[in-house]
């Protein structure tokens, strides 16, 4: 007990209650206990005391607000979904340890976060005020204090957390938009995150689509630019295919006034132009069997009623309009009409093939292969097999002399109208129209030949969960996934990629559709999933540069050139290709300090073309050379003509080197030819990159007996490349390193003789001054007189006869030799030191010549001297 009672006055009576210690009301809000007074009693020792009766004291422990309230938690946490206004999101409460009703009770709470959408009561229920948005933000945090009944606060606010759910839809999650692939990063994975939300839903089984939209990228996909000549040897197409749509050029001209796209060969009629193509490029009466082969892209005809549009015909040019063969669409059929001419067999035959496809008119392009063996017509498109679904039979028709007419674009009519003019114009576009005379092509062939760079895959298959089904259309461009186990699905959509095995890719936007249907069980109405937009940019790859390099110039005796083989022309020719990177800095700042990184890269070619310089060659003395057996095991073909040689096909600068060194120049009957220049220029993707322009010049060297000017010519530029014939075969850097020191060799060799020369015809001419001056001194007596000539007879030697005029012509070709050393002298004033030299030492050689045919033409004058007067 902390109180005890103290006597204050035994006289009166009174005394005082107090506390031996101090009392918490915290530990003990009263006290209840008895007192009793007793007397001091009677006698000496204070016996016989007597006691008062008892008295009850209760005591009440006053409080004192000493404690401050606090939060049972310390972080409070809710979630929310958008759009609702709740009446209470959470409650948070806190205590307070006073012992009164004042002080322990709490009886306020307050938002102490400012500019929120949320309000507490006094109870501590927090309540939204307005609707939360999860796209405008995804969670709050708002601080709350709480008052006692004495107004006295929390020590610490408490944290609360409400995060906001969006309204729960089903659809796809956790995908990008914007997919970046870079060309040769191979597979790029397109939704590495996705999942499907379905809201719970009782969902049974899923369907989903994956397509990739590139219908606006050339020929519908990102193919291959190569020519259609080059992309069948590629794909190992029989030979004889003809290209009725090429590039305009000297030789096929005949496209020139049409509507195209330089960049992927693809002509565009509007259905107001045609192509006439010229006598002899197709054969006039094709075999039983052919290949007819063509990209397309073409949408519903125009009007009510459709007109015939002609793609290939080949009619009558004049008086009638019979149609030979054709290949036309017709309300959005495809026909093809073959009329056989009359045999000994007069009866009906198949002469109309009929196809009825949706692709026919649905603006998309489409690989058309028309295969005739006749009686049989086979149509492949995209790859895929497709007989007539009508065949119609026709007479055939009646041999005539009137010349035929093959038409691209529309057909002519030659007959039955005023005057002839082209009719049933096709619209669309259409690109590599060929014909293959008396083949048809293999299913291979034609798979390759319309096969797409770039499409879908799926990264590994093994991996797919059970029950996974998947379907890829044949360009790949299309990926149907069907299962019933939602996190299968989602794992194999994390595994499709997109891949372009392209090097060099059409930069640009592809995109992508992504649509899915979902099934319930025993639900009428199921959850709907929406469709996923999205796109991969491709970026654009590094351009390559293109360098041919090897000996520019050289010079070889004409019996080489005259011989069986000829001489090669590029022995050492080098085919490189670098590109252009910059290094990455690790400091931004020195980034433009960083210099450009050349990188050497291997890729195809698709031709290379050796051109003659100047006039053409002329077949009937000279030609350009190479064994075809060089082109065997390679994907190239070669063309030969008198502008040069062409070699074509895809296939590596490896083996584009390999076909070049073996091309030899032949020339036999080199009298009249001094020298010959020749151009080198390659290509890849049809002209889309290309390399320099190499340059070649190589001198033939004539016999000793030649022209004096001619051999003095030829020596003066023979040392410089005298070298390069006896080189072995290698790169351009080492042939130019070894002659060098060569030509410094030759130099040295020519001032030291020219130095000799010139002092052993010093010295000659000292002694024959000397002996000259010793002469005139011992006749000046004689040279004093004086002559009477009047009477003078000159006899000239019969037997020399023969020798005047060679010996006139001699000094007149001597005269002339001179004249045209100074005039040669004179305009090239600024060669070298060693040329000017050389003409000196010629001349001092004329010089000598001349004297001395002087003193042999006084020698062979006899005096007749019977008559002289002395």
């Amino acid at each position: 007990m902390p109180f005890e009672a103290v006597v204050l006055n035994k006289t009166s009576g009174e005394g005082r209650l107090r506390a031996k210690s101090p009392v918490d009301c915290e530990l003990q809000k009263e006290y209840t206990f008895i007192i009793q007074a007793y007397d001091c009693g009677s006698g000496p020792g204070g016996r016989n005391w007597k006691k008062s009766h008892k008295a009850v004291v209760h005591i009440q422990v006053k409080d004192v607000n000493e404690f401050s309230p606090a939060f049972k938690e310390s972080v409070y946490k809710a979630t929310v979904t958008e759009g609702k206004i709740y009446d209470s999101i959470l409650q948070v409460e806190a205590i307070d340890e006073d012992c009164s009703p004042q002080y322990s009770q709490i009886c306020n709470y307050e938002i102490v976060t400012t500019d929120v959408p949320f309000a507490i009561d006094r109870n501590g229920n927090i309540r939204n005020t307005e609707k939360l948005n999860y796209d405008n933000q995804h969670q709050y945090e708002i601080k709350v204090t709480a008052f006692d009944c004495g107004q006295k606060h929390a020590m610490e606010d408490v944290l609360v957390r409400v995060n906001v759910k969006p309204v729960c839809k089903p659809g796809w999650q956790d995908w990008d938009k914007r997919i970046e692939y870079k060309p040769g990063s191979g597979s790029k994975p397109l939704f590495p995150s996705i999942h499907l939300e379905t809201c719970d839903g009782p969902v049974s089984s899923i369907h989903t689509t994956i397509e990739l939209q590139t219908n606006y990228i050339g020929k519908g996909c990102d193919r291959e630019t190569y020519s259609e000549k080059s992309l069948q040897k590629l794909c190992g197409a029989s030979s004889g295919a003809i290209d009725l749509l090429p590039s305009p050029s000297a030789t096929t001209n005949w496209t020139a006034g049409l509507l195209m796209d330089n960049n992927d060969m693809i002509f565009k009629f509007d259905g107001k132009q045609g192509a006439k193509i010229p006598d002899g490029i197709v054969p006039k009466n094709l075999t039983d069997q052919f290949t007819i082969t063509l990209w397309m892209k073409h949408g519903p005809s125009p009007g009510l009623r459709a007109e015939k549009e002609t793609i290939l015909c080949n009619s009558d040019k004049t008086e009638m309009n019979r149609h030979h063969y054709a290949l036309y669409v017709h309300n959005c059929r495809l026909v093809f009409l073959l009329r056989k001419d009359f045999d000994q067999a007069d009866t009906f035959r198949p002469a109309e093939f009929h196809w009825k496809l949706d692709q026919i008119c649905d603006k998309e392009w489409h690989y058309y292969v028309v295969n005739v063996e006749f009686p049989v017509v086979t149509l492949y498109m995209d790859g895929t097999t497709y007989e007539p679904y009508l065949v119609t039979n026709d007479w055939p028709i009646h041999p005539s002399h009137i010349a035929m007419q093959l038409t691209v674009g529309a057909c002519w009519q030659g007959g039955e109208v005023t005057k002839p003019r082209f009719a049933q114009y096709f619209h669309g576009s259409l690109a590599s129209l060929t014909i293959r005379p008396g083949k048809i092509e293999s299913q291979k062939v034609i798979s390759c030949l319309q096969a797409c760079k770039e499409g879908l895959d799926i990264n590994s298959l093994e991996s797919l969960g059970q029950g996974i089904k998947y379907h890829f259309n044949p360009s790949q461009s299309v990926l149907v996934v069907e299962g019933d186990d939602i996190e299968n699905i989602n794992q194999a959509l994390r595994k499709v990629s997109y891949i372009n095995s392209r090097q060099f890719p059409t930069a640009g936007v592809r995109r992508l559709k992504v649509s899915s249907k979902v099934q319930c069980f025993g639900e009428d109405v199921c959850i709907s999933i929406p469709d996923i937009d999205a796109y991969v940019m491709v970026f654009q790859a590094n351009e390559p540069k293109i360098t041919i390099s090897g000996t520019d110039h050289f010079a070889r005796p004409a019996a080489q050139f005259e011989s069986e083989r000829g001489v090669t022309l590029l022995p050492d020719i080098r085919i490189v290709s670098t590109v252009t990177k910059m290094e990455h800095p690790v400091d931004e700042h020195d980034r433009a300090n960083k210099p450009a990184v050349l990188e050497e890269m291997l890729h195809n070619l698709d031709f290379c073309d050796v051109l003659v310089i100047g006039t053409e060659l002329d077949p009937e003395q000279e030609c350009l050379e190479l064994d075809r057996a060089e082109l065997q095991g390679k994907h190239l073909d070669a063309t030969n003509s008198t502008a040069g040689y062409s070699v074509y096909g895809v296939d590596s600068m490896n083996n584009y080197e390999q076909v070049l060194r073996q091309i030899r120049y032949r020339n036999w009957d080199t009298s009249a030819t001094f020298d010959r220049k020749f151009r080198v220029k390659c290509s890849e993707l049809n002209g889309r990159y290309t390399s320099n322009e190499f340059n070649l010049e190589v001198n033939i060297l004539h016999s000793s007996n030649s022209n004096l000017m001619d051999h003095i010519n030829h020596m003066i530029v023979q040392p410089q490349f005298l070298q390069s014939v006896h080189h072995p075969e290698g790169s351009t850097s080492a042939v130019h390193n070894s002659v060098v020191p060569s030509v410094a060799t030759i130099v040295i060799i020519i001032c030291v003789s020219i130095l000799i020369f010139i002092i052993t015809l010093g010295v000659y001419r000292i002694r024959t001054a000397h002996q000259h001056s010793s002469s005139d001194n011992e006749g000046s007596k004689e040279n004093e007189m004086d002559w009477d000539d009047s009477a003078l007879t000159i006899t000239v030697n019969p037997m020399e006869k023969y020798e005047k005029p060679h010996q006139t012509e001699e000094e007149s070709d001597e005269e002339d030799i001179e004249d045209e050393e100074e005039d040669t002298s004179s305009a090239e004033s600024d060669e070298s030191e060693e040329e000017e030299e050389d003409e000196e030492e010629e001349e001092e050689v004329i010089v000598q010549k001349r004297d001395k045919q002087k003193v042999t033409r006084q020698e062979q004058l006899e005096w007749d001297d019977s008559t002289l007067p002395y």
